[in-house]
């Protein structure tokens, strides 16, 4: 299990474009990486555009979101455009980062064999260290959003 103040993980993940993206790619600034557990759920779709809605206040830290979610490449397009999303959608199919950074929820829904990422929260700083992490076993409720503005206000 990952601890404030370590080194978070790099990884490399698919973009909605098809490219390759890795988390080196965002160092020299805070990072907050969101995951979570599938487009076009209603939970989901409130947090991110929460934090779409958000990133005016994000800007002033310099900090850069991204959502991270178990879909592949098409639907979470699908679902950033539908939502206007203006930061990177990456997509952990594989689902091997979701499960280093917060964990999964198998059997998600009752479906046997379907695993999701957990809703999680990780605000990163510059140095790519962990400041702030959250993780919730109930994929029905949000991040504590002021929680995530006060730790990127203090990392300034």
């Amino acid at each position: 299990m990952l601890k404030v103040g370590e080194k978070a993980p790099d990884f490399e993940l698919y973009d909605i474009d098809l490219k390759l993206r890795t988390l080196g790619e965002f160092n020299e600034k805070p990072v907050i990486l969101a995951f979570y557990p599938g487009a076009f759920t209603s939970v989901c779709q409130k947090e991110m555009c929460t934090f779409r809605d958000s990133l005016s206040k994000f800007n002033q830290f310099n900090a850069q979101i991204i959502g991270i979610s178990v879909d592949g490449p098409f639907a979470n397009k699908a679902f950033a455009q539908q939502n206007m999303l203006n930061f990177p959608i990456l997509c952990d199919f594989e689902r091997k980062v979701s499960k280093n950074y917060g964990g999964l929820h198998e059997n998600f829904a009752g479906i046997k064999g379907y695993s999701v990422a957990k809703r999680s929260v990780f605000v990163l700083n510059k140095k790519g260290e962990i400041a702030y992490m959250w993780i919730s076993e109930d994929p029905g409720k949000e991040p504590i959003y002021s929680e995530i503005e006060q730790i990127l206000k203090s990392l300034n």
